[in-house]
């Protein structure tokens, strides 16, 4: 399966991501299909720099993204945000 997630780059305490295309087989850290944008969230406002149209076409193809990077693409305009929203992966306290 093909995903579209963050790859952490940067120093130790100064994070910068890109947002790759790649298989969801291969290491966080290993090679990538394709660079479709950056992320910062270092900098004093966060900076998203997502290239809407390689993202529209990856998207279009059936990569599915990240939670993460779906957010950041909803912030970049490259999709809109869904009504339905998938659940979160934290599991809510047990009720006694």
């Amino acid at each position: 399966m093909v995903k579209m997630r963050l790859f952490r780059m940067g120093d130790k305490k100064n994070p910068i991501y890109r947002v790759v295309v790649v298989d969801s087989r291969k290491a966080a850290t290993g090679e990538y299909i394709d660079c479709v944008g950056h992320y910062n969230p270092s900098a004093k406002t966060e900076q998203v720099t997502i290239d809407n149209a390689k993202a529209q076409e990856w998207l279009a193809k059936g990569v599915q993204p990240t939670e993460t990077v779906k957010n950041l693409l909803v912030k970049a305009g490259a999709i809109e945000k869904s009504a339905k929203l998938s659940p979160s992966k934290t599991k809510g306290k047990k009720s006694k």
